[in-house]
């Protein structure tokens, strides 16, 4: 099967491998984002998965753009390729790219479609509260996430699970996933269509919702740590400085305090939430710090019971 892969970020590349290493499989070419500047020294660098292709050998095209692109679609054209296989491109695809394979387009995605069609389904998962994620092997239509589902995996999300572990664990589940489902497909597999009455949508995240709002309850507020540790992390005020909050627990006990409120110092930072519940931090990184157990900070701070987070 002659395949055109088209990805961008980390999340991309299990599936990038997988079918680079399997002999029924060739990738022909890969479609990637431009460089981008990154880094201390802000040096145009390649995408994760324009990298791999490099590594590997493929031919990779890298457009701003691929509407009106005629450059492009001769590239893909000629490439007589069976498959479209996209993984988190993060860039519109023309309905002439969607027709412009053999067989079929074919999108790996991060939730359980209909739930969460869009940018960032597996953020939004947990942030909902949702007790399974899992990936779909889908039919690319020009809606966005909208066309019938070929497969689909599912993964339990636990009360300790964090965005980094559900990256890490889609991405190869999604690879397994379209090696099994390709050859179906081209057996003639239907794909079914989407139910629209339980559609959400995973619209991008914002930097601002990694400020923790300590008038959330505890354990809306637990959602937003594991969301986005380990990196970029969560983040709150403490004097005045920034603090990032990285783990933590939701305890059993009730307050009367004022949100935000430091109530104890010994087992981590216990701090009051909305509707009088109590969130304890047991891992943050200070302001100039490295990550670090809440216990190992506080030996070293003067931090007082009363003190108000996010002040």
């Amino acid at each position: 099967m002659r395949i055109v892969f088209a990805g961008t970020p980390g999340f991309s590349v299990p599936c990038l491998q997988a079918l680079l290493q399997h002999p029924d499989m060739d990738v022909v070419g890969v479609v990637s984002q431009p460089d981008r500047k990154s880094g201390r020294g802000m040096k145009l660098t390649p995408s994760p998965v324009k990298q791999a292709a490099l590594d590997a050998g493929v031919d990779v095209l890298t457009p701003e753009s691929l509407r009106n692109n005629d450059e492009a679609m001769a590239w893909l054209l000629e490439k007589k390729a069976d498959f479209l296989v996209v993984v988190a491109f993060g860039m519109i695809l023309p309905k002439s790219w969607l027709d412009g394979v053999a067989i079929a387009p074919i999108n790996v995605h991060a939730s359980l479609l209909p739930r969460w069609r869009g940018a960032a389904p597996i953020e939004r998962a947990l942030l909902a509260g949702d007790e399974e994620t899992g990936v779909c092997i889908m039919h690319m239509e020009a809606g966005l996430d909208t066309g019938g589902i070929y497969a689909r995996q599912t993964l339990p999300i636990r009360s300790t699970t964090t965005g980094s572990d559900l990256w890490f664990k889609l991405a190869p589940l999604g690879a397994d996933l379209l090696l099994e489902t390709l050859p179906r497909i081209a057996a003639g597999l239907p794909c079914v269509a989407q139910d629209e009455q339980g559609m959400t949508y995973a619209k991008k995240l914002s930097n601002a919702e990694r400020d923790v709002d300590w008038c959330m309850p505890a354990a809306s507020l637990h959602r937003v740590v594991r969301c986005f540790s380990p990196k970029p992390g969560a983040r709150t005020l403490l004097k005045g400085k920034m603090l990032k909050v990285l783990e933590g627990e939701v305890l059993t006990i009730a307050t009367g305090k004022a949100a935000g409120e430091i109530l104890a110092t010994t087992g981590g930072l216990d701090v009051a939430c909305g509707d009088g519940t109590v969130y304890r931090i047991t891992r943050l990184q200070a302001e100039g710090k490295k990550a670090m157990q809440a216990k190992d900070f506080l030996r070293g701070a003067a931090i007082d019971t009363g003190v108000k987070l996010g002040e």
